[in-house]
């Protein structure tokens, strides 16, 4: 089959776990010829020359030096995410091809996510649903009380990582009447800060000390990995509640663990781990204190329709030589 004058692009496979979804096929047919990974392999010589750009889905087809070596007209890379630390950016860049992710795509949906686990830590509802669950199975005879010491009147929200994500995340908070504080590598303009009602932290030291709710909103870089650790966690109110939804290695989890067990903080809710998923018999699973959700930051059908749209955008704006949306 024939790509006629279309441009060649690599995917992983349709369909399956790491395959783009049927959905979204029409949409990249409309511009490009699709080769997945499949027929790549089993017709390398012929293949090769057409694909000139790639598209992972959920960090698929892997990217490694004989991969690249084997595409000579391979102009771009497009990411179905923010996180870009499943590849090596150096040695993409040493092939002269660009990379673009898909920030804009994600940023409502990821938003909502964190937002549902803050509601969801504060007002305990999973520990309410578990225990109406063990009530109509008879396995308790009478509800428990389950006290609620969070949110109280106004609480405040300490945001770590001010990116599109992050400032989605603090619109929603402040429709919530929350105090919002945040720390980024740069500042926001003065009137995005006000359009928000936030206080700039120049040290997390600062944000982490006055948050009821520290939220993590970073990409996995050498410098965040384990940014939030033990001496982090201590620097948190006893009564404040940590929520993951960037990547899991960002924050030390052994040293969650202990302070959880502990009493450091109060709560956790992550919708990251490392690994993913954990263990069956990781302790963080066993706490009452600790929410866990399978990564579904991204995952409605809006947010992945979108996601593709993104990547459409910025592989054609590649490839005609134009300034792409959103290059790294």
């Amino acid at each position: 089959m024939e790509g006629g004058e279309l441009p060649g692009l690599l995917v992983n496979e349709i369909g399956g776990i790491h395959g783009i979804l049927h959905g979204h096929v029409a949409l990249l047919k409309k511009h490009f010829y699709l080769i997945t990974m499949k027929e790549f392999l089993e017709n390398r010589k012929h293949m090769s020359k057409k694909v000139q750009a790639i598209y992972l889905w959920w960090h698929k087809p892997i990217i490694d030096q004989e991969l690249l070596q084997s595409l000579p007209n391979l102009k771009v890379i497009a990411n179905s995410g923010v996180g870009m630390d499943h590849l090596d950016l150096k040695l993409v860049a040493s092939f002269g091809v660009k990379v673009a992710n898909a920030p804009y795509a994600v940023s409502s949906s990821t938003a909502d996510t964190g937002m549902a686990l803050l509601l969801a830590s504060a007002r305990r509802l999973v520990e309410g649903n578990i225990s109406i669950l063990l009530w109509l199975l008879k396995f308790i005879q009478n509800l428990p009380t389950i006290n609620l010491t969070f949110p109280r009147v106004i609480s405040t929200l300490g945001i770590i990582g001010m990116g599109s994500i992050g400032y989605k995340i603090a619109l929603r908070a402040k429709a919530f009447e929350m105090n919002i504080l945040y720390h980024n590598r740069t500042r926001r303009k003065e009137q995005e800060e006000q359009a928000v009602g936030a206080t700039y932290c120049e040290k997390i030291d600062s944000l982490l000390q006055q948050a009821d709710f520290v939220m993590v909103v970073v990409s996995l870089t050498p410098q965040t990995h384990k940014l939030i650790g033990k001496r982090e966690m201590e620097l948190m109110k006893p009564t404040a509640t940590l929520i993951n939804i960037s990547r899991g290695a960002v924050v030390d989890q052994e040293a969650l663990v202990t302070a959880l067990q502990t009493g450091v903080i109060r709560a956790a809710a992550l919708d990251v781990t490392y690994p993913e998923p954990l263990p069956r018999d990781h302790t963080l699973l066993k706490l009452k204190n600790v929410i866990i959700t399978p990564h579904l930051g991204i995952k409605t059908d809006k947010a992945t329709y979108m996601i593709t749209e993104e990547a459409v955008e910025n592989i054609l704006a590649a490839l005609n030589g134009l300034p792409i949306p959103s290059e790294l």
